[in-house]
Formats: C-alpha cells, sequence, structure tokens
C-alpha cells in the first residue's frame, strides 16, 4: 500500500471546506488573506513526479504478487494483469486531473461525487473510506507485517498456504496497536518518523531487480544442469496452480466466465500495489501551474510505476521456482531466503517490515483525519473530532482545546475506532479476501466518480477544464472498472455482501433523525 506524507495529509479535509466543492484554484489568488489556509505554490513538475512515485510505490508490490499469480494460469498472464491495473491507475488518474482542476476539493473523490451526484454519494463514499475501505487497508498491512517475519521462518507466509494462526492475528493487532499510539503523540511527531520510511522502498525494488539480473548473469555465464523455470519453461503455457486452501486450479477445465472472475481477483491484487494513483491530485494545491504541471507529473510517473512493477513481477519468477510465486504472501523476502540463505532473507524482511510500517503509519494517520473530518460533519459521533486526549471533551464541546491541556494535537479517539474495525478485519478476514474487500469498496466509487467525469463533460460542457483528456480515457476506465467491479462481487460474493450492508448501516446514520442524535451529542 502507499504512503502519504503526513505533514500535509493533516490539511486535507474529508470534502473540503464545509463539505462542498470550492471555486476553481486558478481563480483564487494563492495569498488570499481570507478564507482557510491553503498551501504554497511552490513545487514544480519534477517535485510532483517525485511525490507521485513515493505515494504509489508501497508495500504492495512486496506483497500482492502471489495473490496475482494464484488467479492466472501463467506467468505471462500475470505480467499482462500487473500492465492492465497500471493502464486503468494510468487513465483514472488522468481524469480525476481533468476533476481536480475543475473542482478543487481536498479529500479524494468524495467533493466529486457530491458535486455530480448530491450528498448522500459524497457521505457514502467517506463512510466507506472510514468503516471498510482504510480499516481493511490497515489489516492487509498488520498481517504483511507479520507474515514477512514469519516467512524467514517458514520458507512461505502462513497466510497463502492455510490461514494466519491466531498467535500471528493477535500480534498483527498488537503490531497496528503501536503504529495507533505512535500517531497517538502528536503530529509533528508522525510526519518525522514517516520521512524515516520514505526511502525504504527504493531500496527494496532495486534489491529485488538486482537480484534477479545476477541471476540471470550467472545461469548466462554457468548454465546448470537443470534449467530453472524461468529459462526452461513457455512464460505463457498455462499449469496447474497451487490455491491458499492447498487445493489445485487446472486452468484447461473452467469455463470463460469463471475464468473472468479469477482474472478479476488477480486485478483486484494488483490494484492494491498500485493503490493510491487517486491521491496524486492532492499535489496540484502546491503547484505553480496545475493545470500543466499536475498532468505532467501524472503522465511521466504513472509509466515508470508501470515499468518498475513489470520489472519487479518478472524478477520474482527468475528468483522463485513458479509453483512457489502462488504460494508466498511475502515474496521479496521468500525469494532472498531462498536465495541466499536465511541471514539474506532476514535482512529483506526488516527491509519490506520497514516498507509496510512506512505505509501502516501513513494510513492510519489519514484514517484518523477522515474520522475527525465525518465527526465535524455530524456524520458520526463528535466524540471522534476530540484532539489531544482518549476520551470525552471535558467541556462541552466535541473539539476541545487540547493544545492548552496537553501538547498531543492527535485525533486519538479518531485512531483508535479505525483501528478497532481493522482488528475486526483482522480477526475474521485473511490477506486475500481483504484485498478483494478492499478493491470492491474502492472500484465502486472510482467507477461512480469517472462515471461522473463523463456526465460534466454533457451536463455542464462550459465548465472550466485547465485539463481535458480525450473521452476515451475515462470511457476505457469505466468499461474495465464497471466489469472488474461486477464480476468481483459475483466472484466475492461474501465480500460483497458486508460492503453491501456497511453501505446500509451508513444510509441509516445519514438518514437518522438529526435532532435527536444533536441533543445526544450535546448532552455528552
Amino acid at each position: 500500500m502507499a504512503e502519504i506524507d503526513a505533514s500535509s495529509a493533516e490539511q486535507q479535509p474529508l470534502l473540503g471546506q464545509n463539505g462542498t466543492a470550492v471555486p476553481r484554484a486558478d481563480d483564487v489568488p494563492a495569498s488570499a488573506a481570507s478564507g482557510p489556509p491553503s498551501f504554497q505554490r511552490n513545487l514544480g513538475a519534477v517535485e510532483a513526479f517525485a511525490i507521485v512515485i513515493s505515494i504509489v510505490i508501497g508495500s504492495g508490490i512486496f506483497t500482492s504478487p502471489g495473490a496475482v499469480d494464484t488467479n492466472v494460469p501463467s506467468p505471462g498472464a500475470a505480467l499482462g494483469v500487473w500492465l492492465v491495473g497500471g493502464v486503468l491507475a494510468w487513465t483514472g488518474a488522468a481524469t480525476l486531473a481533468e476533476l481536480g482542476t475543475a473542482i478543487p476539493g481536498e479529500g479524494g473523490v468524495q467533493p466529486y461525487l457530491q458535486y455530480v451526484f448530491g450528498d448522500v454519494f459524497g457521505f457514502l463514499a467517506a463512510w466507506s473510506w472510514l468503516v471498510a475501505i482504510m480499516p481493511a487497508t490497515l489489516a492487509i498491512l498488520s498481517i504483511v507485517f507479520v507474515e514477512s517475519l514469519s516467512s524467514v521462518t517458514v520458507g512461505v507466509s502462513t497466510t497463502a498456504s492455510g490461514g494466519q494462526p491466531l498467535v500471528h492475528k493477535l500480534l498483527s493487532i498488537l503490531v497496528l496497536l503501536i503504529v495507533t499510539l505512535a500517531n497517538s503523540v502528536s503530529t509533528r511527531a508522525s510526519a518525522r518518523l514517516n520521512n524515516f520510511f520514505v526511502a525504504t522502498k527504493f531500496i527494496a525494488i532495486g534489491a529485488v531487480v538486482v537480484a534477479a539480473l545476477a541471476v540471470v548473469v550467472k545461469t548466462a555465464t554457468s548454465p546448470p544442469t537443470e534449467l530453472p523455470d524461468w529459462r526452461g519453461r513457455n512464460w505463457f503455457d498455462a499449469r496447474p496452480t497451487l490455491n491458499p486452501d492447498g487445493t489445485t486450479t487446472d486452468w484447461t477445465q473452467l469455463s470463460s466466465w469463471a475464468l473472468l472472475g479469477h482474472y478479476s481477483a488477480a486485478l483486484y491484487g494488483a490494484l492494491w500495489a498500485y493503490s493510491g494513483w487517486d491521491k496524486a491530485v492532492y499535489v496540484s494545491a502546491e503547484l505553480r501551474e496545475p493545470a500543466r504541471q499536475l498532468p505532467l507529473a501524472i503522465h511521466a510517473a504513472l509509466p515508470t510505476i508501470v515499468v518498475c512493477f513489470l520489472a519487479a513481477n518478472a524478477a520474482y519468477y527468475v528468483l522463485l521456482p513458479w509453483s512457489i510465486v502462488s504460494t508466498t504472501d511475502s515474496i521479496a523476502v521468500t525469494a532472498f531466503s531462498r536465495l541466499l540463505g536465511p541471514a539474506f532473507g532476514f535482512a529483506a524482511a526488516i527491509l519490506v517490515c520497514l516498507v509496510v510500517a512506512g505505509s501502516l503509519l501513513g494510513n492510519s494517520f489519514v484514517s484518523g483525519r477522515m474520522a475527525v473530518a465525518a465527526a465535524n460533519k455530524n456524520w458520526i459521533p463528535s466524540v471522534f473530532s476530540v484532539l489531544g486526549k482518549l476520551g470525552l471533551p471535558a467541556s462541552g464541546s466535541a473539539t476541545v482545546d487540547s493544545a492548552s491541556a496537553t501538547d498531543s494535537d492527535a485525533p486519538i479517539n479518531a485512531l483508535f475506532l479505525s483501528a478497532t474495525i481493522a482488528s475486526v478485519y483482522i480477526l475474521f478476514g485473511n490477506f486475500r479476501a481483504l484485498l478483494t474487500f478492499n478493491g470492491l469498496g474502492e472500484f465502486t466509487f472510482f467507477f461512480l466518480t469517472v462515471l461522473g467525469a463523463i456526465v460534466l463533460r454533457f451536463r455542464e460542457p462550459g465548465l472550466a477544464r485547465p485539463y481535458k483528456p480525450l473521452i476515451a480515457a475515462p470511457i476505457a476506465f469505466l468499461l474495465v472498472s464497471g466489469f472488474v467491479v461486477v464480476r468481483g462481487a459475483a466472484f466475492a460474493p461474501a465480500q460483497a455482501l458486508i460492503l453491501v450492508v456497511l453501505w446500509l448501516i451508513g444510509l441509516a446514520f445519514y438518514y437518522r433523525p438529526r435532532s435527536a442524535y444533536m441533543a445526544w451529542s450535546d448532552e455528552k
């Protein structure tokens, strides 16, 4: 998963000021004295390129290749899925750039959905990120942290080979609790800790690719008696694949509809690694010329990321026997353990854990701010807007003057709300089921957002659009993502049902009697 810079994330409200779309950034002078504080416009295209790279490249490239390989018939097909996922992220980011330069409003897709379809759609998107997408992300990362260390001793992660044991689940919850406590110290402490983890992801990817190149060179100069899979087998020939439950998939026996279901599940695994492309629009508030520099950054960064991910996945198939790839959710650690021994495997595990810890810290940070913003809008109980302390505010107001009582400005109640929901997902879910659950939730609203962009092309043709990609980009995203959501829901009905139930609960919150709720909130 992708990290978000903690120092800027604090300033990104869920739906912008007052929950409505604001005038275009180009219409408001950067130095305007009135209105909410704004970012300094001092970034160029190069800085924006680096920020997008940093946001998108996270822990997914070290964890989800096994989930992709399990659901495709060949390594070549797996690389094709990674390519499709990258193109999907690219077209989605380009469409959000159109919306972001036409309808500024911080907090992801919520302000765009609110502008196009109304308040209830904006609320449901925010609600989904609060109770499903962000907690599922925290659960996935906590599980991966524990399984990365575990895989050093057992060779492959237990999540893929038989389900996570209870002791591992409890350790995952402990890791999540530690990160939550770290974010509870203060915003400044979170920002400094987050910066420590930034470089680890690039070092880890570089190590994987360099190791694979070394194997290729060694095999070319000193051919072994028995050729490895990557040299002796066709990368596009179907082969039986071992599933997490111990069964084997014979791809020749599947119908086209079942095969498409597997490809949908594989794509969710790849999209987890590309997660964060929707955050690219966040940097527009700090660009000197957002209409020109944001598209330039996206169209340079996304292809670079796709190439990196394709190279890393090809490297995994060089480093490991192909029968192993589908059985691990800690593929980088497994590869180094088998190639260079336990000591290097442990070093790789530490490196991957640092990447995961950075992702976990950043996502926990943002999830707390999302809950505060929702509480400030009276969408969830106002106790979750309390800053600097755990529990109810000392005064009648939920947003206490925490600075006068403590040095902490962290939303501790909100942080523990996210951690509690994520702990439930850890206890009752598993890595690969949560990947699909996360993907279904995210891409339902990404689909609606891109649909909204197309609707606006016809409903408001005169809307100022400083950046306007060819309509083929949003249409391509709409077709692929729509199919992936529908087929993914049919392929994973349990996860889809849970999402529907959560949406119904969200609607009950949205349409609850406001007078009774406000009276309860004031009492507290």
